[in-house]
């Protein structure tokens, strides 16, 4: 070994210490990557499914001979009103809707804690599930949270777009998105360099460039001064007519370089992907058939991983199940309500008191007899009619 190398240091070695997700995906994609939690139209979209979603009552219901009835009982109370000491159910449900579409990748889970003295369901705790992992097992799965393991039994794992390899694991939206959020990012900040108009000046003066005086940036701002900071406001511009010339230009807008339509095509492709209307991402105007298809399709399909899930991994009973009722979310009026309440009123198909709930107004005792129509009679009865009989009906 020579002796100039006993002298040569060693190169170090840099350590990079990552604190957050989002410095680790700026530090992977040099700076290019977008959280979808921070792109405006996908926390619209997600935050109107969370918000409809968890406006549905969670109803316990029971299979019976003469058709499924709604059970209210301390079960239906847990789950309806407190499934958590520290949250209602509408926080509850928000929660785990964000999570299937945005936080957890397709995932939400809650940890079941049971009263040791009554043996009822004591709370229905949610995972952050950025500290979720899973590990696959040959006959099933665990998931690891906090430094623990739990198994499925321990849980309720909401599951939302199955993975096609492992059908117990939800997938999100996160990589089929990143592209179009990146896109809308970027049109975002072409859209604030417009708006400052930094490099869109009204006005174009043009000088003689073979004056000595205007070949330098204090000469031109001389020139500035003398002609133009000197006028006040409201007086005509004297300036000679050998020196100068002021041409107004018109600058580029945003539909001169078609950034409009990128930015409303990529935001119906959030929609569409997202299952929810283009008004509800600023594209177009609110229409009522497609909100109602909107709670038909896609509110209702969360709606039915929630009520099913829960039917799974608490209820005992097989004649028992969980219902999420969306009867309150749909787009009508007073007088919907009240033609279609009349018509079942009509056949006694429901009471007059219920449809003054529907209307919001308090039950009347006088409204709670049954009206019927003369001519409304029972099958077996159509042969007794007097009218038959060559009599007249009383």
């Amino acid at each position: 070994m020579k002796i100039k190398d006993l002298f040569k240091r060693k190169k170090r070695s840099t350590v990079r210490v990552v604190t957050s997700e989002s410095e680790f995906n700026d530090l992977v994609y040099e700076g290019s990557y977008t959280k979808l939690s921070n792109n405006p139209e996908v926390r619209m979209a997600v935050d109107k499914i969370a918000d409809l979603v968890s406006n549905m009552t969670i109803h316990l219901m029971e299979n019976t001979e003469k058709g499924d009835k709604r059970l209210k009982n301390n079960l239906s109370r847990k789950i309806d009103i407190e499934p958590h000491l520290n949250m209602t159910r509408k926080t509850w449900v928000y929660k785990i809707v964000s999570d299937l579409l945005l936080y957890g990748d397709g995932n939400s889970i809650c940890h079941i804690s049971v009263d040791k003295k009554t043996g009822f369901i004591d709370n229905l705790t949610p995972f952050q599930m950025v500290g979720v992992t899973y590990e696959d097992l040959k006959k099933g799965y665990k998931v690891h949270y906090n430094d623990k393991d739990y198994d499925p039994d321990e849980l309720i794992h909401f599951v939302l777009n199955p993975d096609p390899n492992y059908p117990y694991k939800g997938t999100g939206y996160r990589l089929v998105m990143r592209d179009i959020v990146n896109n809308l990012q970027q049109a975002t900040k072409t859209k604030s360099a417009f708006m400052s108009g930094k490099y869109m000046p009204n006005l174009i003066i043009k000088a003689d460039g073979l004056t000595e005086e205007f070949q330098t940036p204090e000469g031109r701002q001389k020139l500035l001064d003398k002609y133009l900071s000197e006028t006040k406001q409201g007086q005509p511009w004297i300036i000679p007519a050998d020196l100068l010339e002021v041409e107004q230009i018109k600058p580029l807008s945003l539909k001169d370089i078609a950034i409009n339509e990128s930015v409303e095509l990529d935001k119906k492709t959030i929609a569409g992907l997202l299952g929810v209307p283009a008004f509800f991402v600023g594209v177009g105007d609110f229409n009522k058939e497609e909100y109602n298809n909107f709670i038909n399709t896609k509110i209702m399909s969360i709606g039915n991983i929630i009520s099913q899930t829960l039917t799974r991994d608490i209820l005992y009973n097989p004649d028992w199940y969980f219902k999420m009722n969306p009867r309150s979310l749909y787009s009508y009026n007073l007088t919907e309500l009240v033609s279609a309440g009349s018509e079942m009123a009509k056949i006694n198909a429901m009471r007059r008191n219920e449809l003054r709930d529907w209307v919001g107004l308090d039950p009347d005792e006088e409204m709670e007899q049954l009206l019927v129509l003369e001519n409304f009679i029972k099958e077996e009865d159509v042969g007794n009619q007097n009218k038959l009989n060559g009599g007249t009906d009383t």
